[in-house]
């Protein structure tokens, strides 16, 4: 099997870019180690604070992602991939220097949305997605979780905690989404599939991460 060289934009936060990782080992249906890609990754857990950037109050992290874009690119990266929704309201930095090298985690969670004959689908994200509003350029109603509850849980999973209170918790989120009509839900936020599986969820769950896992392994295709 070859593939082109994979570069990943990562450390938003840790665990989510070892997630990815992860994601893309499974995905690559190999039998042996050399049918693996070869994968560069840049796991910067220093980039910038999305939510704050947003907000105007902290510095952007557009120039620290295109600077770890042009670096991967330049170790020999040919597909680029950023596990992090929020991180992609600074994706043309990154486009600037990739251009259609990099794989959009946006794009693929909406296409993998659309494939249910979704009429509204629900998002569970940070502030700085929803502010950024990334997820509107879907072709249905969008409608978000409660970022006062999904904050706090996503702090306590990039704190380490994935234990069944945050699980639970996770899944009374997705509960409320469905409640108020939405009949595909997205995992908006690479922290969230790490307590929030398919089970625990009455309509189907659309992993962000899985999604850009699978687009960024047909990218690196060759054969």
């Amino acid at each position: 099997m070859r593939w082109r060289t994979i570069g990943v934009i990562g450390g938003m936060g840790p665990a989510a870019t070892a997630d990815f990782m992860a994601r893309l080992v499974a995905g690559a249906n190999a039998a042996r180690d050399a049918d693996h890609p070869r994968v560069l990754i840049d796991s910067n857990p220093h980039v910038p604070d999305r939510n704050a950037a947003i907000a105007g109050t902290g510095p952007s992290p557009g120039p620290v992602l295109a600077g770890m874009a042009a670096n991967l690119l330049a170790q020999g990266a040919e597909v680029l991939a950023m596990p992090c929704n929020a991180a992609h309201g600074w994706a043309n930095d990154v486009r600037a220097v990739a251009g259609k090298r990099f794989v959009d985690i946006i794009d693929t969670a909406i296409a993998a949305a659309m494939q249910h004959n979704t009429r509204r689908i629900g998002v569970i994200a940070i502030g700085a997605t929803l502010d950024g509003r990334l997820y509107d350029r879907a072709s249905v109603p969008v409608i978000a979780a409660d970022r006062v509850l999904v904050q706090p849980l996503v702090n306590s999973i990039k704190g380490g905690d994935t234990g069944p209170a945050v699980a639970t918790a996770m899944a009374a989120i997705a509960a409320g989404l469905v409640a108020d009509g939405a009949d595909v839900i997205i995992a908006a936020c690479t922290e969230v599939p790490l307590v929030l599986g398919a089970s625990a969820v009455a309509v189907p769950l659309i992993d962000a991460t899985a999604a850009l896992a699978s687009a960024t392994l047909a990218a690196a295709r060759l054969g």
